[in-house]
């Protein structure tokens, strides 16, 4: 794509991901405009404000090669279209991804008309994936692919995104970085929560969710420990339970809202961990146009960096979807998003709501079966 005379306007976050498509832009002729946005205002646990350090970074970063920078304050977008829901469903007791509403409702949403008033032709972000004729393609590093996070965005908002290094390695990124003496090019990986940063994850919600000490207990209901409140936990969690001594490794394979319980049994691989369906609202298609013929088959993933699993949309009825894996799935977790996949083309996904009878629930409903033969 041309560029030249082209107005760019980029996401920069003060990483070294963005900070490189700045150069990429540039050099390609754009008028390439650097927009940071401020989401969160609390101070970190260390009793740093991280917005202020990471557009310090934007800053050297856009004064070195010569664009101009601005800061947008979405504080109050943020908090009421990302942590509030973020807040609800982790009380309802579902493990939602912050990440993937941040995507929607910010920075392709308000960050995107933000940018259009400051006259861009394209924003840009540095995203790990690929846009061909606005279509969500698998960025070419597929460690660090991230279309998992974006099949929310719908292909009118793509006809005018640029991920400038969507084709590009992780290694590559790094080492232009280098080439270009950029202030970033150390600098480690984001991660934690989307804008909020890395925290002791538990006590932070703790802040926000109210602690209900219940009771951890086995598939026959045994009681095996204590906690602080079932919301707290998910499925296929190991780290933070304090259960058992050495060598025991006590897994998450149930919980109960109402009762407060969570159910744990020993083993990576507990059959009460595995399912082959599940049930899942909130269905984006990033083509409004999207044919869909059922049944469908298509490969989907359950979470972030799982390989592409194949699967079958068996119907959708009242906004609702049916979906069945060939293989059975671990820790399928309400909350979370199934994301469709043909091929490297991101289709779009869904909120994932209700986990189908694990292979243990089958086993026992077929053991009480022929006992009664």
């Amino acid at each position: 794509m041309d560029l030249k005379g082209k107005t760019v306007v980029l996401g920069m976050s003060g990483g070294v991901d963005s900070s490189v498509c700045a150069v990429l832009l540039k050099k390609q002729g754009a008028n390439v405009i650097g927009l940071f946005m401020k989401n969160w205002e609390e101070l970190d646990e260390a009793g740093n404000c991280q917005a202020s350090k990471e557009y310090e970074d934007v800053k050297a970063v856009c004064d070195k090669i010569d664009i101009p920078y601005y800061s947008v304050n979405f504080v109050k977008e943020y908090k009421e279209r990302v942590f509030d829901d973020f807040l609800k469903d982790f009380g309802k007791g579902l493990t939602p991804n912050p990440d993937i509403l941040c995507n929607r409702e910010i920075k392709f949403d308000v960050f995107f008309k933000k940018a259009l008033t400051l006259g861009a032709d394209f924003v840009a972000t540095g995203h790990y994936c690929q846009n061909n004729n606005s279509k969500l393609v698998k960025g070419e590093d597929s460690n660090k692919d991230q279309t998992y996070f974006l099949h929310a965005i719908k292909s009118d908002v793509l006809e005018k995104v640029l991920f400038p290094i969507g084709d590009l390695p992780k290694t590559q990124v790094r080492e232009l970085a280098e080439k270009y003496n950029l202030k970033t090019k150390h600098k480690k990986d984001s991660t934690g929560i989307c804008f909020i940063g890395e925290r002791n994850f538990k006590p932070f919600l703790q802040q926000y969710l109210k602690t209900r000490p219940g009771n951890f207990v086995n598939l026959q209901g045994e009681v095996q420990g204590t906690h602080s409140g079932a919301v707290f936990y998910t499925l296929g969690q190991r780290r933070g339970l304090g259960l058992g001594g050495p060598g025991e490794r006590w897994y998450v394979v149930a919980k109960n809202i109402d009762q407060n319980t969570v159910t744990v049994e020993r083993g990576a691989d507990h059959p009460a961990l595995y399912a082959d369906s599940l049930k899942a609202l909130e269905i984006t298609w990033i083509s409004p146009d999207q044919e869909i013929e059922l049944p469908f088959t298509c490969q989907a993933k359950i979470r972030y960096r799982q390989k592409d699993q194949l699967c079958t949309i068996e119907k959708i009825e009242n906004g609702e979807m049916l979906v069945t894996f060939d293989t059975p799935q671990r820790a399928i977790t309400p909350g979370q998003s199934i994301v469709f996949y043909k091929g490297n083309i991101c289709l779009g996904g869904a909120k994932i709501t209700t986990i189908g009878a694990s292979y243990f629930q089958m086993n026992k409903e077929l053991m009480i079966l022929q006992d009664s033969i």
